[in-house]
Order: C-alpha cells, then structure tokens, then sequence
C-alpha cells in the first residue's frame, strides 16, 4: 500500500529549488525563441510550438516515476513491465512515418490535434484502469496516436523556417522536449504522494488544455494548394531509405540506440562505482539535461547558420565519443555531473541537425522525412536498453565502451552519407552540362 513512498524522497524547500532553476531556464529558451523568430516566416508559430512540445513532454514525464509501481499495483511482472514500456515506442516506430505523410496530404494542425487528444485520452485510460491488459491497451492507445506529435511539429517548423533558420527553429523545439522531461518526472513524483492514479489525471489534464491551446492559437502551416500537391504524392518507406538520406536515417537509429543504452545503466553505474543514490542521480540528470536544452536552444542555431548541419552532426558525434570514455573515469559526484553533462551537449545536437538536414535534402514531403526520423529514433530506444543491460551485465564499463564504437560507426556512416551526396552532386552537374 505504501510503494508509491518509494518514488519521491525529497523535501518542499528542495523541490522548490529544482522548480525555479527550471522555470528560469525555461525563461532563457523562450527568450531565445523570441530572438530567433525575428527571421521566420511566421513570427509566433514557432514560439506556440515551442509551449506545445513543453507542455506535451510535461505531461509525458509526469507518469515516467510513477508506471512502474502503479503496473507493479496492478499485478504486472518485471517481464510485463519491460513489456508495458516497450510497447509505447513499438507503436512510436510503427506510426510515426504514416503520421508524417498524412500531415503532408492533410496538413499539420489536424494531426498534431490527433496526437494530443490521444495523449490525452490514453492517460485517463490509465487512470482508471483496474486490470493489466486495460493498461496496457492504454499505452497502445497513446503511443498509436501520439506517435503524431513529434514528426508532425517538426515538419511544422520546417514549413515555417527559412533554410538558413532550420536549425535554430529544430533545435529550439528539441529545447522544448528536453525541459518539459526534465520537469514533468518531478511534478509525477510530488502528485504521486496523494495516490498512484492522480498523476495521471494532471497528465491528462495538462495534455487536453495543450489540446485546446492549439486549437485555438495554431494556424496551419501548409497553404491549400500544397495539400492538393500532397494528397496526389504517394511515398513508400523503402523509397525514402534507397537514397543518400537512407544514411541519415539510420544514424539516428545507432545515435538513439546509444543514448536508450547510457539512460538504461548509467544509474547503476555511478551507484556501483561511486555510491551515488537517486538524489544526486536526479541532480545530475538534471543539470545534463539544462545544459543540452540551453545548447540546443541557442547554440545549434548559431552553429548551423555558420558552419551548416554536416558539421554540428560531426562535432556532436565526435563529443558524444568523448563524453562516453569521461564517463569511464568517473571517480565523484562532479566529475559525474561534468563528463555526463558534456555527452548529453554532444548527443543534443545532433538529432535537431539530422531533422534539419533532412528536410532541407529530401525530395519528398517533409512529414514524410520527420515521421521516417522518427520511427528510426524509436526503433533505437527499442533496442539500446536490453542492449545495455545485457552488456552491463558482462562488465559496469561494457554499454560506455560500446557507445564510443556506436559513435565511431555513427561517424562513418555520415562520412558515407557525404560522399554518396557529392557523387549525387556531380551527376547532377554532368547532366545539366
């Protein structure tokens, strides 16, 4: 009766702290939104994005402390647990490239509405739920559904940015992502003192009020003569994974594969190795997490409009790389926070970059482009953690080792990638000769 005790063991005045040093940070990314909105084709679009990806992962992360003891209430097994988190991403891997199309032959809005309103309805699902299985229809439900949000918000700021502005506008709403995880885990863990099923009421809530927030003040993105286009335009995954972008495609999958792997064992590391418990765990998640949502918020921009995404997408590999043997030579809580800190700038850059880069190089719809990221990026997540856990296994040090092998072949694979587009390059040229 009392597991729910096990989830939370910290005080107001420190959860306060933690409260405000998010909503400052929070604060500093919407000011930089504002900044860079300067140059967009639409000036509030972006900024209405950025609050809808903050309060949907808010929403999202409000049950991430509580599932495993509200299944655990229900009778679930550490087998169907894994199970119950699993099927989440299968549905994210398997949707979210038709999501994208649809966005592309219906437009953005409707289907960003879809994917709300499913989050929404999923978490009063679990809410009430009374048995195993109807839980675990509601994380069907929700990741079916939901699995619209990412791919379909991306596309949106595609549509909205200029080239030279695309990787400001992907890495702001990654900024997004990252803060409203870092925020809501810690929101589920104070509700969750009341009882186990309340989070997931203030879940739903908080998605069926983002829910009215887009209904209201999101205009959509795609003009109508688009839409007609793109209804006419039929694209098939493996036609989308034959081309140069393929490479891209599957470096996202070796990228989100490692980090799934690091999220899965980095806990039981520190805990072996230096004797970290999960308050200072939580401190250093957090500050990782601050640090890669300021980066993506300000400096991808920068970076991309002057160097271009080839290579932020290699020098965030190539931090990534570093960051994984730090973390091989962790020795206390500083050294932890720093080393982890430093993979989590590196690994932050790339995905908004590869999005960028991929809509400003795919010759077919940009729904099409994000929903293919997106599943590649769940099918990682799908695999990393077992991946980890079986490594873990073997040696503390193991799933760390195999990261800087992941990041090495990651950076091959881009290093392939450009060499398949000069050659796509220079054949172009010949023929236009």
């Amino acid at each position: 009766m009392n597991c729910h005790r096990r989830i939370v063991n910290i005080n107001n005045q420190s959860f306060y702290i933690h409260l405000g040093l998010r909503y400052y940070f929070l604060d500093t990314i919407i000011s930089m939104v504002e900044k860079v909105s300067i140059n967009l084709k639409n000036k509030t679009a972006l900024s209405i994005l950025f609050l809808v990806m903050f309060f949907v992962m808010v929403g999202f992360g409000i049950i991430i402390p509580v599932l495993p003891f509200y299944a655990e209430n229900l009778g679930a097994s550490p087998a169907e647990l894994g199970w119950l988190m699993a099927i989440y991403s299968l549905m994210q891997l398997l949707f979210a490239p038709m999501w994208g199309r649809i966005s592309d032959r219906i437009g953005r809005k409707p289907v960003i509405l879809t994917g709300i309103f499913g989050l929404a309805i999923s978490f009063f699902l679990m809410a009430i739920s009374t048995k195993l299985w109807m839980l675990f229809a509601a994380r069907i439900i929700g990741g079916f559904l939901s699995a619209a949000n990412m791919p379909t918000v991306m596309a949106y700021v595609a549509d909205i940015t200029s080239e030279e502005d695309r990787g400001k506008g992907m890495g702001i709403i990654g900024a997004a992502v990252g803060l409203g995880f870092i925020l809501g885990p810690a929101i589920g863990g104070i509700f969750s003192e009341r009882s186990l099923s309340f989070p997931f009421f203030i879940a739903g809530l908080s998605s069926f009020l983002t829910f009215l927030f887009v209904l209201f003040l999101l205009k959509e993105s795609l003009p109508r003569e688009q839409l007609v286009q793109g209804r006419r335009e039929k694209v098939s995954v493996l036609k989308q994974m034959s081309d140069a972008n393929g490479i891209l495609y599957f470096l996202q999958f070796f990228i989100s594969m490692s980090l799934a792997g690091l999220e899965a064992t980095f806990a039981y590391y520190v805990s072996r190795k230096i004797g970290l418990g999960t308050v200072e765990l939580g401190y250093i998640f957090m500050i990782m997490g601050l640090a890669g949502a300021i980066v993506q918020g300000g400096l991808v921009g920068v970076l991309t409009k002057k160097f271009g995404e080839p290579f932020v997408i290699q020098i965030g590999i190539i931090i990534s790389a570093i960051g994984f043997g730090l973390i091989l030579l962790i020795n206390d809580f500083l050294t932890a926070t720093i080393f982890l800190s430093i993979f989590g700038i590196g690994n932050g850059v790339i995905r908004p970059s590869v999005s960028s880069l991929l809509t400003k190089t795919s010759p077919y719809g940009y729904g099409s482009a994000t929903g293919l990221l997106s599943s590649m990026d769940s099918l990682g997540r799908i695999i990393g953690p077992p991946l980890g856990g079986w490594l873990f296994s073997y040696a503390i040090g193991l799933p760390f080792i195999s990261g800087i092998l992941i990041s090495i072949i990651a950076y091959i694979l881009f290093k392939f990638y450009q060499i398949a587009q000069y050659r796509k390059m220079s054949s172009e040229t010949s023929r236009m000769r």
